[in-house]
C-alpha cells in the first residue's frame, strides 16, 4: 500500500502560503486512495507556477509548451490506456492560449483528470490580468482595471458537453482529494477547476475571501450532479462559489469507442522495417 510520502519527490518552493500547497497535498491523498503507482502515472503540467509540480510529484512527468498540456495528455492517454494521466493548467495557460484545445478534450472525453488552477493572474510572470479576472481587476497589465467580462472554465465545459465537471479550493485539501479522487475514477474527461489564492499577486481573491463565498454541493442533499440544468443554474449563480462534483455524465469514453479490442501502441511492435522505411522516404526526396 503506497502511502503520500511514496509520492513526494522533494519540498516545493512555491510562494509561502500560495495554494499549490493544497493542491500538491491533495493529489498525493488521492493517488493513495486510488492506489495509484508512481511509474504508473504521468503528470504533464504547462507554463505557470503549477509546472513546478513535475520536480515534486514522484510520477513520470512532461512539462509542455504554454497551453499545450492537453494535447500531449492525450497523445500519452492514447499510446497507453493503462496509465494513470493527469493534466494541470493554470487558468492562463488552460483559458487563454490553450483554450481551443480545452473544447475539443471536452468533446473527445479522453480518460484523464484535468486540473486547472484558478487564481485569476498570471503569478509566474508578475501578476498580470488573465481570463478569469473579475470585471475592473487593476494589474500590471490593466492599471485602469480590466474591461473584459470573465470566463468561467466550469460554465463553457457544461455548455461544450463535458462529462464530469467539478469545482474545489485549495485552502481544503481533504475536499479537494476527494474531487481529485472521483475524476481519476471517472471514465472519460474529468474537469476540476480550482480556486487556489496567489498570495504574492492577487490581493483581492484572498484565503478569507474565498470563504465567505463558497458552498459546498455535497452538503445539498437534495443536489442530483446528473441534472444538467440544476448544474447550469448552480454555475450561474451570482451570490455563491459552489464547491464540489457539480454534474457527471456517464458516457463512453474516446479510448473505449476508438481502442475497443486493439493492441495500444505502447504494446505495439515499433522496430522499424529499413527497406519499407526507405520507401517512403523516396516519395518525398
Amino acid at each position: 500500500m503506497k502511502k503520500e510520502k511514496d509520492f513526494h519527490l522533494q519540498d516545493p518552493t512555491w510562494c509561502p502560503g500560495c495554494g499549490l500547497y493544497g493542491i500538491f497535498s491533495a493529489l498525493k491523498r488521492a493517488a493513495v486512495s486510488r492506489k495509484m503507482k508512481p511509474e504508473q502515472t504521468v503528470i504533464v503540467t504547462g507554463i505557470g507556477c503549477h509546472g513546478r509540480l513535475n520536480n515534486y510529484f514522484r510520477a513520470y512527468g512532461f512539462h509542455t509548451l504554454h497551453g499545450r498540456a492537453l494535447p500531449v495528455a492525450s497523445g500519452i492517454k492514447l499510446s497507453n490506456p493503462r496509465l494513470s494521466v493527469v493534466a494541470v493548467s493554470g487558468d492562463g495557460d488552460a483559458y487563454s492560449i490553450g483554450l481551443g484545445h480545452f473544447i475539443h478534450s471536452l468533446r473527445r472525453n479522453i480518460s484523464m483528470l484535468y486540473i486547472v488552477v484558478d487564481n485569476s493572474v498570471y503569478g509566474l510572470t508578475q501578476g498580470q490580468t488573465s481570463p478569469t479576472s473579475a470585471r475592473g481587476y487593476v494589474s500590471v497589465s490593466s492599471p485602469y482595471g480590466a474591461q473584459e467580462s470573465p470566463l468561467s472554465g466550469a460554465r463553457l465545459a457544461l455548455a461544450a458537453g463535458g462529462t464530469f465537471i467539478a469545482k474545489g479550493f485549495s485552502g481544503t485539501p481533504g475536499h479537494l482529494a476527494s474531487l481529485f479522487e472521483r475524476g481519476l475514477t471517472h471514465k472519460g474527461f474529468s474537469l476540476v477547476e480550482v480556486h487556489s489564492p496567489c498570495v504574492t499577486h492577487n490581493k483581492v481573491n484572498t484565503y478569507s475571501w474565498f470563504k465567505e463565498r463558497i458552498q459546498e454541493m455535497g452538503k445539498d442533499s437534495d443536489y442530483d450532479a446528473a441534472n444538467r440544468d440544476r448544474a447550469w443554474s448552480v454555475l450561474n449563480a451570482d451570490e455563491k462559489i459552489p464547491v464540489g462534483v457539480i454534474f457527471e455524465e456517464k458516457r463512453p469514453s474516446y479510448e473505449e469507442l476508438v481502442l475497443s479490442g486493439k493492441e495500444p501502441l505502447a504494446s505495439a511492435d515499433l522496430n522499424i522495417d529499413r527497406a519499407e522505411f526507405e520507401k517512403i522516404l523516396d516519395k518525398f526526396r
